[in-house]
């Protein structure tokens, strides 16, 4: 696990917390990774779930597909983000989502009961990590609201204005480069890709934005 002690000081859940107290708490939270191929699934719609997990390297993606098989992007996490939390904290029975592997990934997986719950050593650590997991829930909830802002809005020029804009401000520059390909970005719109492919092409005609592939260069709105 020391090969990835750099990534778990940037996970939000150690946040506040040195490499000595976090090699502590590993063995407290019973942790233990996990390596997954490209495409591979880690949880699996329908599946119970205890443990949180926290992306040591490579990117995940969390899907929600309906009766139909149409698939909903929900969102998709890097090195150093957790997945997983809200489910195991609501404590549902069974999974909504399906969690997968888009590129070759290391998972840790951390025993949710045991962030929560003092130890029988009583380590000191728990105040922490309860304080950064409380605001870790918060920020993905946050997160979750941006979605729905983008989703509310009724046509697919708006939906993706919307998204786009809200990914420049987040990067800081009016160029910027989003983490899904065309499918995956219909998808995470709720919106048909033909449709949505038409649109962008427009918005670029009409001088709005500029792209090629996922690199977008985001102009001033008419």
């Amino acid at each position: 696990m020391k090969e990835y002690l750099k990534v778990l000081k940037i996970v939000p859940l150690f946040k506040d917390i040195n490499e000595v107290e976090i090699n502590t708490m590993l063995k407290c939270l019973n942790a233990h990774k996990k390596s997954y191929k490209k495409n591979e699934i880690i949880l699996m719609a329908g599946q119970s779930v205890t443990e949180v997990g926290i992306v040591l390297s490579g990117c995940v993606q969390i899907m929600r597909e309906d009766i139909s098989g149409n698939r909903t992007i929900l969102a998709r996490f890097e090195k150093g983000n957790l997945f997983a939390e809200a489910f195991v904290c609501s404590n549902i029975k069974t999974l909504p989502i399906t969690v997968s592997s888009i590129s070759e990934s290391v998972i840790l997986f951390v025993d949710y009961h045991r962030i929560i719950t003092t130890c029988s050593s009583a380590c000191v650590f728990h105040a922490k990590l309860i304080k950064n997991m409380m605001a870790i829930l918060a920020d993905k909830n946050i997160m979750l609201s941006g979605k729905i802002e983008h989703l509310s809005k009724r046509t697919t020029k708006e939906k993706l204005l919307s998204y786009l804009s809200e990914q420049a401000a987040i990067k800081g520059n009016n160029e910027f480069t989003i983490p899904f390909n065309r499918q995956e970005l219909a998808d995470y719109l709720c919106v048909d890709r033909s449709a949505m492919s038409n649109e962008l092409c427009k918005l670029r005609d009409e001088g709005i934005l500029s792209f090629h592939r996922n690199n977008f260069m985001l102009y001033k709105f008419r």
